[in-house]
């Protein structure tokens, strides 16, 4: 699970963020994660009580917001979920597309008060 590593990282940035602008108190960190990304949102929860144990982020709440995983149909120019229609263009059945977006892992919002 590479998971932990990788929000331990997160939360060093974030801290890091954090005491750069002054913020004294984090209550909610929001992450974006890609249908296609590495890292699987269910992991990401589970691991995240154990990566901000003893830091400023203890008491943040975490928000995942799953991004899909969009293409567009080079064929017909319609814009699809590629896992939802198994990889082929509903419109035209095409084949060939290029993917919009769904790869990410990305931090979207650091909320604090």
């Amino acid at each position: 699970m590479h998971e932990l590593g990788v929000i331990i990282e997160v939360v060093k940035y974030v801290e890091d963020f954090a005491k750069k602008n002054n913020l004294k108190k984090i209550d909610t960190l929001v992450l974006q994660i890609g249908e296609l990304s590495a890292m699987i949102p269910r992991y990401i929860e589970a691991c995240y009580p154990a990566a901000v144990d003893g830091t400023m982020l203890q008491d943040t709440k975490l928000k995942i917001e799953i991004m899909p995983a969009n293409a567009i149909c080079k064929d017909c120019g319609n814009v699809f979920n590629v896992l939802k229609n198994n990889k082929v263009c509903p419109k035209c059945k095409g084949e060939v597309w290029e993917l919009l977006c769904g790869r990410e892992f990305m931090i979207k919002e650091v909320v604090a008060y």
